[in-house]
């Protein structure tokens, strides 16, 4: 991810004048935009536009994965953080190593009361702790009564920043060995800054481990599953594919801090914490508390995916530390259990329960298999180090699986020396698909609508895997995710959509950013402790998505695509399920304008016109979630042909049923 300072381009009609902006129609007369139905080209893919998820911005631990309790199983490098002494003067708590539950979670803590008085700890969650009115939260831990100490109760109580209670159960019973204990708390009022407090109520010593307040209501009603909200937020693009764990916490900063996907589909208690590989890249946003503790992992991954109906694309390390960090490099010898990992992945995935892995996800509750497809080999390494080790992965990976395609990657750079020179070596070899990234101007977007119009038409696909058009500084943090921004995005897509005979899949990154824990700018969807909206991105990537139709139709102006004359961009797809044309038109220039659209067949009947349209400033928020958002009307049209309004900076979809 590089940050590159922005440049406004959307132009007034003066200027434009000036310039000498390509006309599309007869002098005086509204632009013509020609559909040529009758020859269709490439399908668009089922999977083009998916999601790209990395754990950035709080994304996963206090954000989709809505465990309330921070460093639950105390095994963060500092085991306290984010616990502290609740209330009273007569006890203790430290943290033990004795006799621990596993030895995977090698620490608890022991709550000493000394006298009658309640004594205990309190967890301050991420930045707090989002709980509902009357809604019911999950409470759970496993305990075990300490060696020596008479039998004591425990009580749990959510609380204010006051100390306000506002909710609480008891618990009692407590074993010599360690149990699984849990109850229900409801609170009795919304707060965004709860806490968790745990009390023993009267002299005795309890130790405790795996401290857990998670919501009732998950999406699909998962257990350990995800934060409905966000989630339906996700489910609500339609997404085709799932591209997770990153990004670079992939890579790691060190090849001993990578993600490995085999720590994350253990028994929930014994999946070990790693430091995130944004704790503190970024010195003026660092976050010392932020770790993975792997509650989703690959298995709740994949298992996100079909409830959504998107086909999971995981990312696995290729030997390769991050770049930007320290590019150690797993040796060439020592290559071969870093392709043994994504040999087992599969058999994960789509393995039998017969094998070791496939037996592994039927404990997980799956026993189906997850059919997967995809997998992608590193993130953005680049150098003749990377064609190296891509070399080994697919020599294995196609004689062992022909039916998983491979992702390679092109490097962080739209451009430059090291995406040539990765371009040139990966065309002589046999990826699916090759993995392109752009964190550029809004400028940059517009300009490079037609970037795939000269690609050759044979060889690897296009994997779109991060883009996002940066307007503003990055210390806008939320404002930074502008319509100017989206509507860009929304002129480049055309260009993907043209080319989807290249261009096979595609994907915005970062998806998810915490408003109070954010280290990045701009991202498609920001939330707090209990509420998010999408950005105009987000809604970009809906319309897109949402109207991807089956395949490609020309859309000329004076004979030539549109990409970018008199401020105009276009693209065109038939629906072969629904019957109809869908075409996408984005004006960006400062005034509206009329445009006429010959469609080659017959309406049957009104179509829909999806329409945004703002400010080029604008942004969403908590406040105002659907600021910048898509609103939909009735299109009449008569014959093979219609007139339509442009709005000014607008994205317009012309659905048509035809003949």
């Amino acid at each position: 991810m590089i940050r590159i300072a922005p440049t406004r381009i959307l132009l007034p009609a003066a200027l434009l004048a000036v310039l000498g902006v390509t006309v599309l129609g007869q002098p005086g007369g509204p632009p013509t935009l020609i559909v040529q139905t009758d020859k269709p080209g490439a399908d668009v893919a089922k999977a083009m536009y998916g999601v790209f998820f990395e754990d950035i911005n709080f994304a996963a631990d206090g954000g989709l994965y809505p465990e309330r309790v921070k460093n639950r199983s105390f095994e963060f490098p500092d085991p306290l953080m984010a616990w502290y002494k609740s209330a009273g003067s007569g006890g203790s708590f430290a943290v033990r190593t004795d006799g621990a539950p596993s030895a995977r979670n090698t620490r608890y803590v022991r709550i000493q009361a000394d006298g009658p008085a309640p004594y205990g700890i309190m967890n301050m969650g991420f930045r707090g702790m989002g709980v509902l009115e009357n809604a019911d939260y999950r409470f759970s831990l496993l305990a075990r009564r300490a060696p020596g100490s008479k039998p004591v109760a425990l009580r749990a109580e959510l609380q204010n920043t006051r100390g306000q209670a506002l909710g609480s159960l008891r618990l009692e019973g407590f074993g010599d060995t360690w149990q699984r204990y849990e109850g229900t708390l409801k609170s009795a009022r919304t707060d965004t800054r709860a806490r968790l407090a745990l009390f023993l109520e009267s002299a005795g010593a309890l130790d405790v481990d795996v401290v857990s307040l998670f919501p009732a209501e998950t999406f699909k009603g998962r257990p350990n599953g995800l934060r409905s909200d966000i989630a339906q937020l996700l489910a609500d693009l339609q997404p085709g594919f799932i591209r997770f764990p990153g990004g670079c916490i992939v890579e790691g900063r060190y090849l001993d801090l990578r993600y490995d996907w085999k720590e994350t589909v253990a028994d929930l208690a014994d999946r070990r914490i790693l430091i995130n590989r944004w704790n503190d890249e970024f010195m003026h946003r660092a976050a010392p508390d932020y770790f993975q503790s792997f509650g989703l992992g690959f298995y709740e991954y994949f298992q996100f995916a079909e409830d959504v109906g998107a086909e999971p694309l995981p990312i696995l390390s290729c030997g390769i530390a991050c770049q930007f960090n320290s590019g150690e490099l797993a040796p060439m010898e020592d290559i071969g259990p870093y392709i043994q990992d994504a040999l087992d992945l599969i058999e994960f995935a789509n393995g039998d329960v017969k094998t070791t892995w496939g037996a592994r996800r039927a404990a997980l509750g799956h026993p189906a298999p997850f059919h997967l497809k995809y997998i992608g080999v590193g993130n953005e390494q680049w150098g003749p180090q990377y064609v190296e080790r891509y070399k080994a992965f697919e020599q294995v990976l196609l004689a062992k699986h022909p039916e998983v395609q491979i992702v390679s990657g092109a490097g962080p750079f739209p451009d430059g020396e090291e995406f040539d020179y990765l371009w040139k070596e990966l065309r002589q070899l046999k990826p699916a698909l090759v993995d392109e990234h752009y964190y550029r101007p809004p400028s940059w977007f517009l300009e490079n609508a037609s970037r795939y119009d000269g690609y050759p038409r044979t060889g690897p696909k296009v994997f779109a895997g991060e883009y996002a058009a940066h307007a503003g500084q990055q210390s806008d943090g939320p404002n930074r995710s502008t319509w100017e921004a989206a509507l860009s995005e929304a002129a480049f897509i055309t260009g993907l959509e043209r080319n989807a005979d290249i261009v096979r899949l595609a994907s915005y990154a970062p998806l998810l950013a915490h408003l109070d824990a954010w280290q990045w700018a701009p991202n498609l969807i920001w939330f707090d402790n209990l509420r998010a909206y999408g950005t105009p991105s987000y809604y970009v990537q809906q319309v897109f998505s949402r109207n991807k139709g089956t395949h490609v139709v020309p859309v000329l102006a004076r004979g030539e695509p549109v990409t970018g004359q008199q401020g105009l961009y276009a693209s065109a797809v038939v629906d072969e399920l629904a019957g109809e044309v869908v075409v996408k038109v984005v004006n960006t220039a400062g005034f509206g304008r009329n445009v006429r659209v010959e469609l080659g067949r017959a309406a049957t009947r009104a179509g829909r016109a999806i329409v945004m349209a703002s400010d080029p400033a604008a942004v969403n928020s908590l406040a105002e979630p659907r600021r910048v958002a898509p609103r939909e009307e009735v299109l009449p049209v008569a014959g093979a042909a219609l007139t339509r309004e442009l709005p000014a900076h607008s994205l317009t979809v012309l659905r048509v049923p035809v003949r």
